[in-house]
């Protein structure tokens, strides 16, 4: 759909739910991982039974308090749950816990670095609204036989959080990168395995178009059904360039739910969109209200990990790596500890800067061992090199032990045996002879039986540095330091040119 949406700015606001890694329900002890057989990881209380009454699981309430100091909120120190009605058949007790009047987290933000469009990044500040805790729903299955629908109540009382953000971002690729840095700060809490592919991570998106400058938001459709980032700028854009059509067109746009179509690539009408008092919100009477005490705020605090921007920052600023290379490895958590496992080992082995050994353990990491953690399709947290083992090897590479090709030879060796990397070294004759005593023979044997190549270096043709290095590299058994090869070739033909 192409239009042209140069004087119309978009106004997106997102609605993201994190399925909590708790491992049992929001209000019963029964499992809630993903997997599982339809319609097993089911008990009275979730499927709503008369007489059930709901206990709430006290880690529900602690990972939220995490979430909400992760993303700078105010937290509620008394809250509630409240019952939210609406009648869909996978919705066995006719309404769902959630939070409405006081949610536990509010008035809180995120940083987000964005692209100004002219090469330029800046930070833009997204407000937070609120973050609640509810519990999920079952899940309809449409699409086994034309004529029925299946229904499978495993998600039914699944605890969830829901992060709300004010209408703040204004492209898909910002709505992205929040969605992004959402995943990154979950699982840098280990709350939430941030999975979109299986529904733990699910982002739905109220989006708008006004006239760029107006103050006014235009009229607003939720789209859902957004299963991946790609997804979610897919599905933004084509909504945008749909409604900029409609108002180019003189059609207004209807307030409504539309469904993502990732298939043909376009988003669906749903049903019209819901205001709050549709769902006939109260209090929930089957539970008491919340109690967050200073204890528990000072057990939380305590508890919170490096977040990735300040990892990012803490790698640039005091590893002095680039900030491209500080934002790979903090991509995931265990990348990052990785990495800080394998620089601890490696600064207190050798006496460089720490910035060199940085890149040095960067430039592996981020070549040799994503590339193997992607073939495998394995964590850096299952890789089969320790974080000692390959500091052993960075170390035979700051110090010259070894040349680059010598050390991939090893790295490679060190995935399948446990072998220190010293010992596979000398194995694979790949430890480089850098003392004069056995270099400066073959370098003056080199130089004897290439005299005219010495004659034109010494005219004035220095191109044949190479040439003279390439012959002592042949010629030499073992494997000699290509740098000192040259130290001693510079200082035998200085000798020869002033005899």
């Amino acid at each position: 759909m192409a239009t042209d949406d140069s004087k119309y700015e978009p106004v997106i606001g997102l609605e993201v739910h994190c399925q909590l890694a708790t491992g049992a329900k929001t209000f019963s002890p029964e499992a809630a991982h993903f997997g599982a057989e339809p319609n097993t990881n089911v008990d009275p209380v979730s499927l709503g039974h008369p007489g059930t009454l709901p206990v709430l699981n006290e880690r529900v309430l602690e990972y939220t308090v995490r979430m909400g100091l992760a993303t700078h909120c105010t937290i509620r120190r008394r809250s509630t749950f409240a019952r939210k009605h609406y009648f869909y058949p996978d919705l066995p007790k006719g309404y769902q816990i959630s939070q409405y009047e006081d949610p536990i987290c509010y008035d809180g933000w995120l940083d987000l670095e964005v692209d100004d469009g002219d090469g330029e990044r800046s930070v833009r500040r997204i407000a937070i609204t609120r973050i609640h805790m509810e519990e999920d729903a079952g899940k309809s299955i449409h699409d086994q036989k034309a004529d029925v629908s299946l229904l499978d109540f495993n998600r039914c009382g699944v605890p969830l959080i829901e992060i709300v953000t004010e209408p703040d971002l204004r492209s898909p690729s910002e709505a992205s990168a929040f969605l992004q840095a959402i995943r990154q700060i979950v699982r840098y809490l280990e709350v939430c395995d941030g999975n979109m592919e299986e529904g733990s991570l699910r982002c739905d998106a109220n989006v708008s178009v006004r006239p760029r400058g107006a103050e006014e938001l235009g009229t607003k459709t939720e789209v859902k059904n957004m299963n991946s980032f790609r997804n979610v700028e897919r599905a933004l854009q084509y909504e945008i360039d749909r409604q900029v059509a409609l108002l180019e067109s003189g059609t207004a746009v209807v307030q409504e739910t539309r469904l993502w179509d990732a298939d043909s690539g376009v988003t669906r009408a749903m049903r019209s969109k819901e205001e709050a008092h549709d769902y006939r919100y109260f209090p929930d009477p089957d539970l008491v209200p919340m109690e967050v005490t200073d204890e528990m705020l000072a057990i939380a605090r305590e508890a919170m990990p490096e977040l990735p921007d300040a990892r990012r920052r803490r790698l640039v600023e005091d590893a002095g790596l680039p900030a491209y290379d500080a934002a790979v490895l903090t991509e995931e958590p265990d990348l990052a500890d990785y990495f800080d496992d394998v620089l601890r080992h490696v600064v207190s082995a050798v006496e460089v800067p720490v910035s060199t050994s940085a890149k040095q353990v960067s430039n592996f990491l981020m070549t040799d061992v994503l590339r193997v953690v992607k073939e495998r399709g394995i964590s850096a947290q299952d890789f089969p090199i320790d974080a000692e083992r390959l500091a052993r090897l960075i170390v035979l590479r700051i110090g010259d032990e070894v040349s680059s090709s010598g050390a991939a030879e090893i790295f490679e060796a060190m995935l399948d045996r446990p072998d220190d990397p010293v010992d596979l070294a000398s194995e694979l004759d790949v430890l480089q002879v850098s003392d004069e005593e056995s270099l400066l023979p073959a370098v003056r044997q080199v130089l004897a039986q290439n005299e005219s190549q010495v004659a034109q270096y010494l005219g004035g043709k220095e191109g044949l540095m190479g040439f003279f290095i390439g012959q002592v590299m042949r010629t030499f058994s073992g494997s000699p330091d290509p740098r000192r090869v040259r130290e001693l070739l510079v200082s035998e033909l200085k000798r020869r040119s002033d005899q």
